[in-house]
């Protein structure tokens, strides 16, 4: 027990281990101070005074717990002043020389070579190009052509023109069965002869698209050839060139688009049904399971018309048809394809008879065919779809406005 009580009193009361216990504790704070002392002389200074209160104030604090840790404390905050304070300010000096703020002068006159004596650039307008320029909104362009002096210059040409096509596409993009008869006054209140090109691009374009609504787009090309027949005309040359193309690339999806409009065409007598006898010859001539599929959807489209119209035609394409059936080249989806053709001929075209109620809007008197053949030369004509100044502008205007108050529509 002696033993054991003089160890404690040994390690308790002893100077020696109360001095290295406290030597230790204060390391840290030196190492702390030690990056103060060498940034600066301000570092240098206050590292001194700190020694020297340090050294004054040992015996205090080595001779209570409370002393050691109030010790311990102050160690750690003069380290961090020494270092917010010598170390920023000197390293400051020593980069910027005599001055310490130059280096904030030199940024801002970095930044005002970069970028305050530049000038703010003028946006040039852009460019037109041959679909008729950059986008301008509606009110915008009405405002612009009410603004503009000269109406017959090819500024104000170029305004009418994009005005025209934006009206054009709007009026065929929004047509059905139902609001036909009320698109139709407003398509031929704008210039339809002078925006034929516009007008046949626009129902091509529609009708790719949506090649279920051929019967809506054909009841409208079918009223607009009454009125105006070289727009009828214009459309049944782009649709036949569209089908060569598209055959010899094997372009199927393109093939069915153009045979479907085409047969919705002849159904509105738009076009004489012998050009159906001649496009259902190429295709079932060599046959192939993409060609006779196609052969098959334009018969199921066209077929009632064809019927009254050449019963014997198409008495001849059935049978080739049959003699196809009977060859077995083709697949046996094909074939089937072909035996439920001959049970809808069978039952009278059900659902396909002609031209649907809602859709027969022109009378059988008004009615204008165009004889046109799968071997003609056509042309696409496609100058009509790009701007031209027009010489003669305010008489074609003129003309067109005799047009309408004859026959508004």
């Amino acid at each position: 027990v002696g033993g054991s009580v003089g160890m404690a009193r040994s390690r308790s009361g002893s100077p020696s281990a109360s001095s290295s216990d406290s030597d230790r504790r204060r390391k840290p704070s030196r190492r702390r101070e030690s990056p103060a002392k060498g940034d600066g002389e301000d570092g240098r200074d206050r590292g001194d005074v700190g020694g020297e209160k340090r050294g004054k104030s040992a015996a205090d604090r080595e001779s209570s717990p409370s002393g050691r840790e109030e010790g311990k404390k102050g160690g750690r905050d003069r380290g961090r002043d020494a270092r917010s304070k010598g170390g920023r300010g000197d390293s400051r000096d020593k980069g910027g020389g005599a001055n310490s703020a130059d280096w904030r002068s030199g940024r801002r006159d970095l930044r005002d070579a970069v970028g305050g004596d530049r000038q703010p650039e003028t946006r040039k307008p852009l460019a037109a190009g041959k679909a008729g320029g950059a986008y301008v909104p509606p009110f915008k362009l009405a405002q612009m052509m009410a603004e503009q002096a000269d109406k017959t210059g090819a500024e104000y040409q170029r305004m009418t023109w994009d005005a025209l096509k934006k009206s054009i596409n709007g009026l065929v993009n929004k047509v059905n069965a139902s609001n036909v008869k009320h698109i139709l006054p407003e398509l031929f209140s704008e210039n339809m002869i002078r925006g034929r090109g516009l007008f046949a691009r626009s129902v091509m374009k529609s009708q790719m698209a949506s090649p279920h609504f051929s019967s809506v787009f054909a009841a409208l090309v079918a009223v607009v050839n009454t009125k105006f027949p070289e727009l009828g005309e214009l459309v049944l040359k782009r649709i036949i060139l569209q089908f060569r193309r598209a055959f010899k690339r094997n372009d199927k999806p393109v093939c069915v688009a153009a045979t479907k409009f085409l047969a919705h065409l002849i159904n509105q007598q738009v076009v004489h049904e012998l050009i159906a006898l001649e496009l259902l010859t190429v295709l079932l001539s060599t046959p192939t399971n993409d060609s006779v599929e196609v052969g098959i959807e334009f018969v199921k489209e066209c077929g009632y018309t064809l019927h009254e119209l050449t019963p014997q035609g198409l008495h001849g394409i059935f049978e080739r048809f049959r003699g196809i059936l009977h060859e077995g080249e083709i697949d046996k989806r094909v074939q089937f394809m072909i035996e439920n053709l001959f049970a809808i001929r069978k039952a009278g075209f059900e659902g396909k008879k002609g031209v649907p109620s809602e859709l027969d809007l022109v009378e059988e008197e008004d009615q204008i065919v165009h004889e046109l053949s799968l071997d003609d030369e056509l042309q696409a004509e496609a100058t009509l779809d790009i701007f031209k100044v027009d010489p003669e502008y305010e008489e074609s205007e003129r003309k067109y406005a005799e047009i309408k108050k004859r026959d508004p529509g």
